[in-house]
C-alpha cells in the first residue's frame, strides 16, 4: 500500500510538471494570443415609441420584426392604416443572460402599434361636376347618386349610368356615360355567351326604318344624357370627408342660381327678359351695373347678366312628341334700297295655317332648348306677311351705351384734371369698364386705335359730312374701313387716357365742328 501510494504522488508530480511546461511554452511562443474580453454592444434594447418591447441581438431582425407587427396592425381592415412607427434601437454589452424570443418582441411591437394608429383612410370616390365635387364610399353609391338625376326625367329606368376607365388618362379616371336599360342587360348576355363582338357588327350594320305616318312613331324619351362631363377618381380618404348618399343626391339635384350672359334681341324689354327668365326686375337691375332702373333703355346686341336655377348636373333630354297647332309662316321681307330703314311698308297680311307634326324636342333640364320636326302634315298652309322694309341708315344718332349716369355735358366747365380742356365738346357717361358702346349711327370707322389724352377711340364718318367720337374705351372692336350699322357694338367702356374714372366720351361733328350730341339724339 505504501510502495501504491508513493507511486500516485510521483504520477500526480509528473502531471503537474508537464503542465506547467506546457503554459510556459506557449506563453514564450504564442505571445499575441488575446485575452477573453466579451464583445461591445452585442446585444440592443428594443424600444418603439417609446415602449419597451424587448431584447435582441441583430438590428435587422428588430426591423423585420417591426414590418411584421405593422403588416399584423394592418391586416385587420381592408383600408389604408396611418399609425406612428418611432423604432429606437439601445446597444449593451451582455456577458449573461438570455434573449426574448421574436415571437414575443414581435407580439409587444403588434401592441404598441395597436395604441398609436392615427387614422384609417376609406376607400372612396371623388365625383366631379364642372367645379362640384363629392365624395362617396363606393361606385355602387356614385350609379345611385348619378342615376337618382335621371329619375326625374326617366321614372321608368328606361336609361342607367355605367362607368368607364377613361384609356387615355394616367390616373384611375372613370367617366359616366348612360346607355338604354336594355342594351345594357342585352350586351351582358351576349358577352357572357361570348358572341357580343359578333351581334355588334351585325347590328351596326341595319339602318333604322324610317316611319312613314304618326302612328308607327314610338313616342316619348327618346335620348338622355348629362349636359355637365361628369368624372369619378379612386381615392383614399377619412371617414368625416366622406358624403351621405341622400346628403350628396339633395347636393346635386338642388337648383342653384348660376349667371349666364343674355344677348338683347331686337323687340326685347327688361319687363319680358325678367319675366322670360323668372327673375324679379329688381334683381335684374342689381346684377347690371348698365341699368339704373327699370326704364333703363336697352338696344339690341347689349349683354345682360341673368341668373338661370339650375342643379350641379344638367341633364339633356329629347322626346318624340306628337302635336296638333296652329303655326304661322317667317315673315318675308322686300328690301327698298332708296327707302330708310325706319320706314316699311305691309303688302301682305298673314293668317295662320294648321299642321300635325311629330318632333323631337330636347331640354336641358325643364328649359326647350331644340325642337327637330320629324314627321309634318300640312292641313292647309299659312299665309306669310310679307313686308317691304328700307335698307339705307337714316341720318339719326341714339345713345351709344344702355345706362350710364351724366357727368359731363357740352360746353365750358372747369378742367376734371391737369391738362383737359375747360371747353367740353362732348359728353361724357359714368359707367362701368366693360360696357358695351354700340354705333349711334351707321357708317364707316375712320379711326380704331389710341388717340393721345382720349385713350383708345373709334371715330366714325356718316352721311352729310357727320362724324362721331367715341373715347376713353378699354377695348375696340371694330378695325378702320369696316362698315358698321347703327347699334352694331364696336367697343367696350373704360378708362384710358386722360380720365378721372371710367366712363364713355361721346362726340357729334358736323363738317368738322363738335356739336351738343344730345340735341342730335333720338
Amino acid at each position: 500500500m505504501e510502495g501504491k501510494s508513493r507511486y500516485y504522488k510521483r504520477m500526480k508530480a509528473q502531471f503537474i510538471l508537464t503542465a506547467f511546461c506546457i503554459i510556459a511554452a506557449a506563453v514564450l511562443f504564442v505571445p499575441a494570443f488575446p485575452a477573453f474580453e466579451p464583445e461591445e454592444n452585442n446585444v440592443f434594447e428594443v424600444w418603439l415609441n417609446g415602449g419597451y418591447a424587448g431584447l435582441t441581438a441583430d438590428e435587422e431582425e428588430a426591423q423585420e420584426l417591426l414590418s411584421q407587427a405593422r403588416a399584423a396592425v394592418a391586416s385587420g381592415s381592408g383600408e389604408l392604416v396611418f399609425l406612428d412607427a418611432a423604432l429606437e434601437l439601445r446597444g449593451r454589452t451582455m456577458l449573461f443572460g438570455t434573449l426574448d424570443e421574436p415571437d414575443a418582441v414581435r407580439e409587444n411591437m403588434r401592441g404598441i402599434l395597436g395604441k398609436s394608429v392615427r387614422d384609417t383612410l376609406q376607400r372612396a370616390y371623388t365625383v366631379k361636376i364642372n367645379e362640384y365635387t363629392v365624395n362617396l364610399r363606393s361606385s355602387s353609391e356614385v350609379l345611385s347618386l348619378l342615376n337618382a338625376c335621371l329619375d326625374k326625367y326617366d321614372p321608368e329606368d328606361i336609361y342607367t349610368v355605367e362607368l368607364n376607365v377613361d384609356p387615355g388618362r394616367e390616373l384611375n379616371v372613370l367617366t359616366a356615360s348612360i346607355r338604354r336599360t336594355e342594351e345594357l342587360e342585352a350586351d351582358a348576355a351576349l358577352q357572357e355567351a361570348g358572341l357580343g363582338a359578333f351581334f355588334e357588327e351585325v347590328f351596326a350594320q341595319i339602318e333604322p326604318a324610317q316611319a312613314q305616318d304618326f302612328a308607327a312613331l314610338d313616342y316619348g324619351l327618346v335620348e338622355l344624357g348629362f349636359a355637365d362631363t361628369v368624372e369619378v377618381v379612386e381615392a383614399y380618404l377619412m371617414e368625416e370627408e366622406l358624403t351621405p348618399l341622400a346628403e350628396a343626391v339633395e347636393q346635386v339635384m338642388n337648383e342653384q342660381a348660376k349667371e349666364e350672359i343674355y344677348e338683347v334681341q331686337p323687340g326685347d324689354t327688361l319687363s319680358q327678359i325678367a319675366l322670360d327668365h323668372s327673375l324679379p326686375m329688381e334683381d335684374l337691375i342689381a346684377i347690371n351695373p348698365s341699368l339704373e332702373d327699370e326704364n333703363s333703355i336697352i338696344r339690341a346686341g347689349a349683354e345682360l347678366i341673368i341668373t338661370v336655377p339650375e342643379p350641379e348636373l344638367s341633364i339633356l333630354h329629347s322626346e318624340l312628341v306628337y302635336e296638333e297647332e296652329n303655326y304661322n309662316a317667317p315673315v318675308e321681307y322686300v328690301d327698298v334700297d332708296e327707302w330708310y330703314t325706319n320706314q316699311q311698308e305691309t303688302i301682305q297680311e298673314p293668317s295662320e295655317g294648321h299642321r300635325k307634326v311629330a318632333a323631337v324636342k330636347t331640354y336641358r333640364n325643364d328649359q326647350e332648348v331644340l325642337e327637330e320636326i320629324v314627321l309634318e302634315e300640312v292641313d292647309f298652309e299659312a299665309v306669310p306677311k310679307i313686308v317691304r322694309r328700307g335698307t339705307k341708315v337714316p341720318p339719326t344718332f341714339i345713345k351709344p351705351i344702355s345706362g350710364g349716369v351724366l357727368t359731363s355735358s357740352y360746353g365750358r366747365r372747369n378742367a376734371p384734371t391737369a391738362g383737359a380742356s375747360t371747353n367740353h365738346q362732348g359728353t361724357d357717361w359714368a359707367t362701368p369698364v366693360g360696357t358695351a358702346v354700340v354705333a349711334s349711327c351707321g357708317g364707316t370707322v375712320t379711326r380704331a386705335g389710341w388717340a393721345s389724352g382720349y385713350g383708345y377711340v373709334v371715330y366714325i364718318q356718316h352721311e352729310g359730312g357727320r362724324e362721331t367720337r367715341y373715347a376713353h374705351l378699354s377695348k375696340v372692336l371694330v378695325s378702320v374701313g369696316e362698315r358698321v350699322e347703327q347699334g352694331e357694338r364696336i367697343a367696350l367702356s373704360g378708362n384710358t387716357g386722360r380720365s378721372t374714372g371710367p366712363h364713355l366720351h361721346f362726340e357729334i361733328r358736323i363738317n368738322g365742328s363738335a356739336v351738343n350730341a344730345v340735341e342730335y339724339l333720338q
